[in-house]
């Protein structure tokens, strides 16, 4: 299997003044269907290099929860770890797949901007664009109505945000709903992902 790094969320337990770094294991398994190795990353943006030196992966995955800074979140940490994730797998062309808040990761990291969305909290609704027309879950109170120059919009929802985009010169791709929690991975999901780091 390829072997992928995987930010991971950071949950914080006040009342054990704990802030711990999570990963849905469903994630993990979805990425090894599709012959992926999950190597979450730790959030300390000091060490995303090293990491990477020693692991060399075929790429790197934003995975979802939490809110960017720009967003009112409190997850720095987070944020400049997936920052760090970024500059390599841009300078290394390697892909890059977000998931929901990874998708809000890559618009910010490109310059685009981010806005409040109503009625995308666990619901389901349809998208539709260059990857077909399907219905997916959605989780999300924040999106994308306008891309920067270089992303491209693969899928949008029927409110006209933005719910898929792919970077014009990069291999970067992001979705923003979850893959991870549907009962089974879904077709589309997983010849988007399969062909992504094929």
């Amino acid at each position: 299997m390829k072997p992928v790094l995987v930010s991971q969320r950071v949950d914080a337990w006040r009342d054990r003044n704990e802030r711990r770094d999570a990963l849905d294991q469903r994630l993990i398994a979805i990425l090894a269907e599709c012959g992926l190795l999950a190597v979450p990353v730790p959030n300390r943006p000091d060490s995303v290099a090293t990491l990477w030196q020693a692991l060399m992966p075929a790429g790197v995955v934003l995975s979802g929860g939490n809110d960017l800074l720009v967003q009112g979140g409190d997850t720095p940490e987070r944020d400049a770890t997936e920052r760090a994730l970024l500059d390599l797998a841009v300078s290394h062309a390697a892909p890059v797949l977000g998931i929901c808040h990874g998708l809000h990761v890559i618009v910010d990291y490109f310059g685009g901007t981010l806005h409040r969305i109503e009625g995308h909290v666990a619901t389901r609704h349809p998208v539709a664009g260059e990857l077909g027309t399907f219905e997916v879950n959605s989780y999300h109170n924040w999106g994308v109505r306008q891309l920067p120059e270089l992303l491209q919009d693969l899928a949008q929802a029927p409110d006209g945000s933005i719910e898929a985009l792919r970077h014009a010169e990069l291999p970067v791709l992001a979705v923003m709903w979850h893959p991870e929690r549907e009962a089974t991975l879904a077709p589309h999901d997983r010849h988007l992902i399969e062909h992504h780091f094929a």
